[in-house]
């Protein structure tokens, strides 16, 4: 059996997307979620498993940019498609880079190859889809009364217990 551990680090939300309660958040200085992969020898080539929030689903890998010179793997586009019952409950599209910021270009390029595989009709157009705000990496800690707060009552502990008992296999 092949998986591994997908550790989501997340600060929010962005300053653009929530004006009013951005730095608010319990999580504005960061927390971790996480999902289970594996790969099921029984699936065809290009479908990864992941496990979250109780659910498993499949992962389409659809698209996938190399590196010319290190052959490493510096993008990918997934589809993730979950029916119950002969009804779609989920769908999401993710573009991925290994570049945090990407330019108009390289994006426009990424839908491109989405149309090319057939993706839009599911919601790949670039009307369609979001880019997800994002709180710069750099930017300071924010310390402000809601956070004293989140902290006196514990709320980051409790997720550095979950994060903890999630690594340690706490399945």
């Amino acid at each position: 059996k092949k998986g591994w551990i997908d550790d989501f680090g997340v600060k929010g939300p962005a300053p653009d997307s929530a004006k009013l309660s951005w730095d608010k958040s319990p999580v504005a200085n960061g927390a971790h979620y996480f999902m289970f992969g594996r790969v099921d020898e029984n699936d065809p080539p290009g479908i990864l498993r992941e496990k979250g929030f109780g659910v498993e689903f499949p992962n389409y890998i659809v698209d996938v940019k190399k590196d010319p010179v290190t052959g490493d793997y510096t993008e990918a586009i997934q589809f993730q498609c979950l029916d119950r019952g002969g009804v779609r409950v989920f769908e999401g599209i993710n573009f991925m880079s290994r570049n945090p910021v990407m330019t108009d270009g390289e994006m426009k390029a990424m839908h491109q190859r989405a149309k090319d595989a057939g993706m839009y009709p599911f919601g790949a157009s670039e009307e369609q889809m979001h880019m997800v705000a994002r709180r710069g990496e750099d930017e300071p800690k924010i310390d402000n009364s809601w956070q004293q707060m989140w902290h006196a009552i514990g709320v980051d502990k409790v997720l550095e217990l979950l994060a903890e008992s999630i690594e340690d296999g706490g399945r």
